[in-house]
């Protein structure tokens, strides 16, 4: 019996091996890419909300109330993704292609089938959803938000698998080609969306048929890619039937993961419900608010993204200091990055907001208030980001689950809820929530990293380093053994 460790290679972007070399370089090789396609995907909400505030607060707020049960729904299916990237990644540390191939197949089987059931179900469920979060707003309100989610889900299956793309693609460390072709598809949601909005009159829905559109388009290139054996990993019709014991490993694994994200979608769905109760132009600013957190954001996840698969891939290959030593490097600094960007936000935060909605001053002086009470914490959500993806990295997914709960429901949702309905603050004490979680979180992530048990998780079946077994391959060849 002879195992393959043959390293994998990608013909369009190219695959990394992150366990030799300079760590710095490396890390910045990775981190870089990942940056910019998460900023190109954030641009499709970035560009739906540009032209949906042409159409209005209303179309705004409708969007707004929208994405969190959207959230929701992504994260049942979403911690099988991130347990396929992490095994992928360790897998590829060691360097078993056959094993990189074998679980990158069942993570596209078991993410279809789970995205078709979030789909439907998340299709009937929109209008009572809608309905149930905003109780004293007016019709338009609900029937907007309710056609843009219901069309969502619609997308949902191609949005999933070209997540799942990203991830695998991650693992292997080519972040190179979903690079282009998120870079591509978002110039095609450019043109899409006022095409959709304005010329086929379709309003708020418009913004979700051009996504629908432009992420089937990606995930078709995606899966071409994978089966053709252009990106690294190779794809077979016998590589998609299920196998039970990958799929129990990618279960444990990523069921916390899936709570931690449902957590925290739930936690922000609860967040906009105490939005609802107050007027369409705060429901408008928190739309926007939340918008710009979502942009600024997108450095400490790709820092996050690529210290998990530094992290897994050294951990994968038995060099866990090499591994600590990109994680001391990724926090400080996705800490300084995202300090400036907090404290521009802190300075522009009307400016930020009067871009998304012209000439809507009460919505303006809103959302600046929520910028600028939150910008000057966005160097501690980098840290605890960071932290996150050493976690995820390492298989301690249970770490980073326990973190967003204490986060989210200790500490954000009841610090909110008090200073908005027990104190004069109003609708600013859930403004206020959000650095107040932030600190909370930052400090608790660090301290367990401290704790150093993250790098004695073993995930992989095998033992040894992917060296110790070289050796012992080389070894059954010398005695014959193939």
């Amino acid at each position: 019996m002879k195992v393959n460790h043959k390293r994998s290679t990608s013909r369009f972007g190219g695959a990394q091996d992150m366990t030799t070399g300079s760590v710095v370089n490396k890390l910045v090789s990775l981190a870089i890419p990942v940056v910019l396609a998460n900023l190109l995907q954030t641009a499709y909400q970035f560009i739906d909300t540009v032209w949906v505030g042409r159409v209005g607060p209303t179309a705004v707020a409708a969007v707004s109330l929208s994405f969190p049960i959207l959230f929701l729904m992504i994260s049942l299916g979403g911690g099988l993704g991130i347990a396929g990237s992490i095994l992928v990644a360790q897998y590829q540390g060691r360097g078993d292609t056959e094993k990189v191939n074998e679980v990158a197949g069942q993570t596209i089987t078991a993410m279809l089938f789970a995205s078709i059931v979030v789909s439907v179900l998340g299709y009937h469920l929109s209008q009572p959803l809608i309905s149930l979060m905003v109780r004293n707003a007016d019709a338009k309100l609900i029937a907007d938000a309710t056609l843009y989610l219901q069309w969502t889900f619609i997308a949902l299956p191609t949005l999933f698998l070209f997540f799942v793309f990203q991830s695998l693609m991650r693992g292997v460390g080519d972040v190179i080609t979903p690079l282009f072709i998120v870079g591509g598809t978002v110039l095609l949601n450019l043109v899409l969306d006022p095409f959709f909005i304005f010329t086929l009159d379709m309003g708020v829905s418009g913004a979700a048929v051009a996504t629908l559109c432009t992420q089937t388009l990606a995930a078709l290139i995606g899966l071409w890619l994978l089966f053709t054996g252009r990106a690294g990993i190779q794809l077979t019709k016998c590589s998609l039937k299920p196998r039970l014991p990958i799929l129990k490993k990618m279960f444990f694994l990523g069921l916390p993961a899936s709570l931690e994200q449902s957590s925290r979608a739930f936690g922000i769905t609860m967040m906009a419900f105490l939005v609802a109760d107050y007027s369409t132009n705060v429901v408008a600013a928190y739309g926007v608010g939340s918008r710009v957190l979502g942009f600024v954001i997108i450095p400490a996840l790709g820092l996050s993204m690529a210290t998990s698969t530094m992290v897994g891939q050294n951990l994968g290959a038995g060099k866990p200091e090499r591994a600590k030593e990109a994680v001391k490097f990724a926090s400080w600094i996705a800490f300084s990055v995202l300090s400036l960007i907090g404290l521009a936000t802190f300075l522009a935060g009307d400016l930020i907001a009067a871009f998304f909605v012209p000439g809507a001053t009460e919505v303006i002086g809103e959302a600046g208030l929520f910028l600028r009470i939150v910008a000057l914490s966005f160097g501690l959500i980098g840290v605890q980001q960071v932290l996150n993806g050493v976690f995820r990295g390492s298989g301690n997914t249970l770490i980073s689950m326990v973190l967003s709960i204490v986060s989210l429901w200790v500490f954000q949702f009841p610090v909110a809820y008090i200073l908005s309905t027990r104190t004069p603050l109003d609708q600013a004490g859930i403004w206020w929530s959000y650095p107040v979680a932030n600190v909370v979180a930052a400090l608790v992530a660090v301290l367990w990293y401290l704790k150093g048990s993250w790098k004695e998780h073993a995930l992989l079946e095998e033992t040894g380093t992917r060296e110790e077994l070289e050796v012992q391959e080389e070894s059954m060849v010398d005695f014959g053994v193939q």
